[in-house]
Parts: C-alpha cells; structure tokens; sequence
C-alpha cells in the first residue's frame, strides 16, 4: 500500500491544485495547502499562511493571470516519513491571450506534503524559474571544473 497508494494521493492532490488555479479559484487553490503554508513565489516573495496565500492568488487571478492556465507535471515524490512527502514539480503558465506558454517561463517547484487527517496538504513551496546559465555562471563553473593534467 506505502508508498504507491500514497504517491497516487499527492499526484492527485497536485491534480486538484493545477484545476483550481485554472478555474481561477484562489480559495480553493490555498485550501491544498495547510494553514501555516510557506509559500516562496518565483520572485522571491515570500507568502506565509493560507488566508495569505488565497488572498494573494485571488489578486493575482483578478489581475495579471486572470484566464491563465497552469500545466504542471510531477517529477518526484520522495517520502521523508509515512506522512511527509518531498515533491519536485515542473510547470509554466499559459496567459490567455497566449497560444501556447512560452518554454523561457517553466519553472521547477520544490514542495513538502504532509498527511492530517488522512488527507495530503502541501507545507512548503518554493517555486523557481528553469533558465539556462548566464555568462556570469558558465565563467564560474569553468573556474570551479578542475583542470585535467595532460601529462599522465
């Protein structure tokens, strides 16, 4: 039954947290999530508590993302505990006047999941845009490779 059975939950808890977003439901949306929810935006932003995270989402579909559309694919679900999950997530959101969302905007999304009550919730969120490495980076990762004597 562990962790299969389990693993199908969280997927499909994800699965309802994807079709409130895309229903612009931000009440619903904050309620897969538990009341003292850590919830870290892509920008940085730092959201803590339920209410606080349905209040945000709800200027967000009212705003920017009304009509927006998440499409999110699980990539992992590691069990810490038989009530604790780490997930790792990918996603993008296709704006409504988009035909498909641009691949610049996927973000990958780090998020733990608790069991209460015989129901998953999701504790912690930190989301992250996917983006290749700037020149800044490549320098340093050439910096840090260490270089291969040729005389061997």
């Amino acid at each position: 039954m562990f962790p299969t059975t389990e693993a199908a939950a969280i997927r499909e808890r994800m699965h309802r947290l994807y079709e409130c977003w895309n229903q612009g439901d931000a009440q619903a949306y904050a309620a897969c999530f538990t009341e003292d929810v850590d919830y870290v935006a892509f920008d940085g932003s730092h959201i803590q508590g339920r209410q606080a995270n349905a209040e945000a989402h709800q200027a967000l579909f009212d705003g920017v993302l009304r009509g927006s559309q998440l499409d999110g694919e699980v990539k992992s679900v590691r069990f810490l505990a038989p009530d604790v999950a780490l997930i790792h997530t990918e996603g993008v959101i296709k704006l409504r006047w988009q035909r498909k969302a641009p691949k610049g905007r996927r973000s990958i999304q780090t998020m733990v999941a608790v069991k209460r009550d015989g129901v998953w919730f999701f504790t912690a969120f930190q989301n992250t845009r996917i983006q290749p490495p700037n020149f800044f980076a490549r320098w340093m990762l050439r910096l840090m490779t260490p270089k291969r004597s040729a005389a061997r």
